[in-house]
């Protein structure tokens, strides 16, 4: 991802944050990370986020999402220190439509990326607006996709180790990469 882009995504995301009245210090500001995933395909699949702890136990996070923007389906699976992050989701800000494993969602509200729909294989829908929320279990599929407004969710989890995620996609590079 070019610079210029990643800067323009930033500025979006922390107007997100401003609307869902997340107050964040400049530090956090400047620490705002902006994955696009290696696919180069920002407004389609992507997220941005600000961690603010994480710990060897806990970890806090704020994600903001574009309009219609997705975070790819993937799974937090066993570590060596434990049996994968769990974490839970809280709408702040927008709706959020959360696919998870379980019995396919028939009329879902949202569809996977043009052209992406073959790495995308979990269709039970979970539906988050404001002030509600949901856990996510250990090694489970999931993948999740804004409303029209955007969204912003607080994440609540154990421990992150975003690197050791595994995504349903295999073209997926999880660190952004900026030229």
């Amino acid at each position: 991802m070019k610079r210029e882009e990643y800067e323009h995504v930033k500025a979006r995301a922390l107007a997100l944050f401003e609307r869902a009245n997340i107050v964040l210090t400049e530090a956090e500001k400047q620490a705002v990370e902006v994955a696009d995933f290696g696919l180069g395909k920002i407004e389609d699949t992507g997220l941005q986020l600000v961690t603010y702890v994480n710990t060897q136990l806990v970890c806090a996070k704020e994600l903001a999402l574009l309009p219609h923007q997705t975070c790819p389906e993937h799974k937090h699976p066993k570590r060596d220190f434990d049996e994968g992050k769990e974490e839970t989701f809280r709408c702040r800000y927008g709706t959020v439509y959360l696919y998870v494993e379980g019995e396919k969602t028939k009329n879902r509200s949202a569809n996977p990326p043009q052209g992406d729909e073959p790495f995308y294989t979990v269709f039970k829908e979970i539906i988050l607006r404001p002030g509600e929320q949901y856990t996510i279990y250990p090694n489970t599929l999931h993948w999740f996709q804004a409303g029209s407004e955007g969204a912003v969710v607080s994440e609540f989890s154990t421990r992150s180790t975003d690197e050791s995620d595994v995504f349903t996609d295999p073209r997926i590079r999880r660190i952004p990469e900026i030229d």
